[in-house]
């Protein structure tokens, strides 16, 4: 029987042997409380890796020969509502048969209660067959996560510490429908005018004399948009002026709005309007909405003015998810140019002998391990951090086992450290390399590439939206790049012992590849340095009128990413990716010390990291002051007409 996980031995590894399952399993059980749940890791190990077999094969046999189906028959709108192609709706048919939409829920909620990894790993086995699917499938049990996270937050789940198990939950309606494929929900933040810069946004959220919200704007670009329930976040506060806090991110609030009723006649009543259909280049099968809302009935969740709180409650976890939805599209193109390229006969062989050939399919290879890798890191260091601390705040201190204080007190925040540093990474690494593969499996492809007739073309078009949603990859450098300068500012002293330490290891290891990794990391830390020494350069000549007992406070405290860090802005996409191939380097080093057999992927992840990072380390240090200039003088013309 085909299927999408056994034909491929990087997705065997991190299942049979690179996945800690046994500590996300405590965590997932509540620290073994739970009274119908596993009681070892051993056991849970073995369910966990049953369901990938069987999702491996279900996507192989029900979404595979699907795919150019659901691509060409699309969706479209029907009477004020979404019309999915009937191939689309089988397959979710069969997904809704197998219980998948219940994999994270917990059990006492109608769900498997299996770890988010496990989800994370079948996503990237849809995604091989269908980004669209990928996506509809994510916004099912993810989205009755949310409801449960968001509740867990605003302080409106109650847990039986006793019993194992959570006895009171405020979404548990929308939770139990969606965990038996009733309904879905949606994340509505895009508006016209108003995308990555959220402290845009216009809908508003306001309340009647009885204490109803509603909400009231337009939503664009909504993935799954016809589904029934949607967080929507929509301005609550007033701003007296453009420099008011509630102008900006402040005056946000979050809402979960129910779109439509289905009444016992068979009829539907919709509080919110679907616009349109968006015609998009790619992600055919999938329904990408415009919206309006006209006073729709809303629930606010936690307090006015936390809606952007809330919203990056979700955006760690639906980052790493994008990171497995390109893993899984590279996967297939990668896959489908070796299959051509060890076919495709020119000049007495096939082209995958040839030696340009054979290296873009090497390098295509490499690059999807090293996306596997982080993303696989990202995602183990996200739900365990996110986990401990629903242990700790779900028992309290009296109840913790010695072992979960520790881990509470010590791991919990490791963990979250280890998830900010690699989520922009992943995000920005997995996307960027997606669309670089697909493009290069319609290159090796040739002329047929072009053509409809293989498949090729439609990878390449589905890529191209996944450096764009989820925060672009250009918000994602900016972000990386932040918290290294912010990092070197706040803890200088610890940087430099860092710098020490990898420069120690770059001479002394005793295992060369070891050696390599440090070297790397001295390469990565001293482009850092670069950045802030011009940075705090500048920052010491903005202080020329400042009184000298004010120098600490502006040198330690006052900084402004968005006026003092114009060159390693500049540069950031560059810096992450240095950043991503530091990151890399280190997780299959780690990997190594465990499994020898990996000593292979990270020399051939070294052989060509090293190289383009030393590279990127030159432009960044010689290049930038043009453009900066440029600016410079336009920003001074703007400013001298403004005051004409």
């Amino acid at each position: 029987m085909a299927s999408f996980l056994t034909d491929n031995d990087d997705l065997l590894y991190y299942l049979n042997e690179g996945i800690d399952w046994a500590s996300l399993a405590e965590v997932t059980e509540y620290g073994w409380r739970a009274p119908d749940g596993f009681k070892n890791g051993a056991d849970a190990k073995q369910f966990y890796t049953e369901v990938a077999h069987m999702v491996g094969e279900l996507t192989a046999e029900q979404l595979g020969p699907r795919v150019a189906k659901i691509d060409r028959e699309g969706c479209h709108l029907e009477k004020g509502e979404a019309v999915e192609s009937p191939s689309f709706t089988e397959f979710f048919d069969a997904v809704r048969a197998a219980d998948l939409h219940k994999l994270c829920i917990p059990r006492e909620l109608g769900g498997i209660n299996a770890p988010l990894m496990l989800y994370f790993l079948c996503g990237e086995m849809i995604a091989r067959g269908d980004t669209a699917c990928m996506n509809h499938f994510s916004f099912h049990g993810g989205m009755a996560m949310a409801a449960l996270a968001y509740s867990v937050n605003e302080g409106t789940t109650e847990f039986d510490v006793k019993g194992g198990k959570i006895s009171k939950t405020r979404f548990a309606q929308e939770i139990g429908e969606i965990a038996r494929g009733e309904a879905w929900g949606c994340m509505d933040i895009t508006e016209p005018n108003a995308g990555s810069d959220m402290a845009a946004l216009r809908a508003r959220g306001e309340q009647d004399e009885q204490g109803n919200w509603f909400v009231t704007g337009q939503k664009i670009f909504i993935t799954s948009g016809h589904g029934k329930y949607h967080f929507v976040l929509a301005r609550t506060e007033e701003a007296k002026a453009p420099s008011d806090a509630f102008a900006g991110l402040q005056g946000l609030s979050m809402f979960l709005v129910n779109t439509f009723d289905d009444l016992p006649d068979g009829t539907r009543k919709r509080h919110v309007t679907i616009e349109r259909l968006e015609e998009k280049l790619g992600h055919h099968g999938g329904v990408t909405a415009a919206l309006a809302f006209e006073r729709a009935p809303a629930r606010l969740i936690g307090k006015r003015g936390e809606g952007f709180k809330y919203m990056l409650v979700l955006m760690n976890n639906a980052r790493v998810g994008v990171g497995f939805e390109s893993i899984g599209l590279a996967q297939s193109a990668y896959m489908m140019a070796k299959a051509y390229a060890e076919e495709r006969r020119s000049m007495g062989k096939v082209i995958a002998r040839h030696e340009m050939i054979a290296d873009l399919l090497d390098e295509m290879r490499t690059d999807l391990q090293a996306m596997r890798a982080l993303a696989v890191a990202g995602g183990f260091h996200e739900e365990m951090g996110q986990k401990l601390d629903l242990i700790g705040r779900f028992t309290g201190n009296a109840n913790l086992t010695p072992r979960e204080r520790e881990m509470i007190e010590k791991e919990a925040p490791r963990h979250k450290a280890m998830s900010r540093r690699y989520t922009p990474l992943l995000k920005y690494l997995a996307t960027e390399k997606a669309v670089e593969i697909a493009r290069r499996n319609m290159q090796i492809h040739g002329g047929v590439g072009f053509t409809k007739e293989y498949g090729a073309e439609k990878l390449l078009r589905d890529s191209m939206v996944l450096p764009i949603y989820e925060g672009t990859s250009q918000i994602q450098s900016l972000m990386a790049m932040k918290d290294c300068l912010m990092g070197m500012i706040k803890r200088p002293q610890a940087f430099v012992k860092r710098m020490g330490q990898a420069r120690w290891r770059s001479v002394s290891s005793r295992d060369p590849l070891e050696r390599r990794v440090a070297a790397l990391q001295v390469l990565s830390m001293s482009t850092q340095q670069f950045l802030f020494t011009r940075t705090a350069a500048g920052k010491l000549k903005s202080l020329s009128g400042v009184p000298v007992a004010r120098w600490r406070d502006a040198l330690t405290k006052d900084w402004d990413p968005k006026r003092d860090f114009a060159l390693a802005m500049l540069h950031a996409e560059r810096l992450t990716r240095i950043l991503a191939d530091e990151a890399v380097a280190e997780v299959f080093l780690e990997q190594s010390r465990v499994h020898p057999h990996r000593r292979e992927v990270l020399e051939r992840w070294l052989a060509r990291a090293e190289v383009r990072s030393k590279a990127l380390h030159e432009e960044i240090t010689t290049t930038g002051e043009r453009i900066l200039a440029q600016l410079a003088e336009t920003a001074g013309g703007v400013e001298r007409k403004a005051a004409e």
